[in-house]
């Protein structure tokens, strides 16, 4: 894991947090589960996201094992970003949570539209 201690203590969850902490991370896993994309393909789909943060981002997650970048010996240079099976694995392990969040967005909406 970059720039985080590795601590055999803590607890799992927390560990996990730690590789998809911040604000594109979870976006970048969302996008690469459908297949390699280049750099300017994810910036594109993801308004708002920095080439500064996103190479940060991406580098990451290269080094916590979730991304494999594949660099092509070619002019213009290209690129391209998929994910690991580790990757896929964390992808798969969040499913539920994204489920449960989509429903918690639901009961929330519904609150609001019996208080109006």
């Amino acid at each position: 894991m970059t720039r985080r201690r590795q601590d055999p203590d803590v607890c799992g969850v927390t560990a996990a947090i730690a590789v998809v902490d911040g604000k594109w991370k979870t976006a970048l896993l969302w996008l690469l589960e459908s297949g390699p994309h280049r750099p300017a393909e994810l910036r594109r789909q993801l308004p708002g996201l920095s080439e500064k943060v996103l190479t940060e981002a991406l580098r990451e997650m290269a080094a916590d094992g979730l991304v494999h970048r594949e660099a092509y010996d070619v002019q213009p240079p290209k690129t391209v970003y998929s994910l690991t099976a580790f990757g896929r694995e964390l992808s798969e392990a969040l499913a539920p949570l994204s489920d449960w969040g989509h429903r918690r967005l639901e009961n929330l909406a519904e609150a609001a539209r019996s208080a109006s």
